[in-house]
């Protein structure tokens, strides 16, 4: 039986995603939160709202799997939002340009209000 690596909430109509694992690294651990992340993206115009709050170390094969989940949200004509990244991560983001490519949002309210 998988771990359940989020917990989602919906509110108003839009997937509040939020993540158990402090650190998102190992390869297993990533594979299993993208089959639940495309569970939750599953489906025309959805509206998801990962908040990294509890996320300490983010793996770059997990940035991997953010960017697939962001093309698969794309194509089904829907929007997905980011929130609550802490700085380090934030730099890791910044490098990469993903900040370019991912609406981040200090706040999971403030990201919510965006939708």
């Amino acid at each position: 039986m998988p771990v359940d690596h989020i917990t989602v909430t919906k509110n108003d109509g839009v997937s509040l995603v939020e993540f158990n694992d402090r650190k998102i690294l190992d390869e297993l651990s990533i594979r299993e939160l993208g089959e639940q992340l495309r569970e939750v993206a599953d489906g025309p115009n959805v509206r998801v709202l990962l908040n990294f709050q509890n996320v300490e170390h983010l793996s770059s094969a997990a940035l991997g799997m953010l960017i697939t989940l962001d093309k698969l949200i794309k194509e089904q004509k829907g929007k997905l939002k980011l929130s609550n990244i802490n700085q380090q991560i934030l730099e890791v983001f910044k490098i990469t340009r993903l900040n370019k490519l991912f609406e981040i949002h200090d706040s999971a309210a403030q990201a919510l209000k965006s939708f």
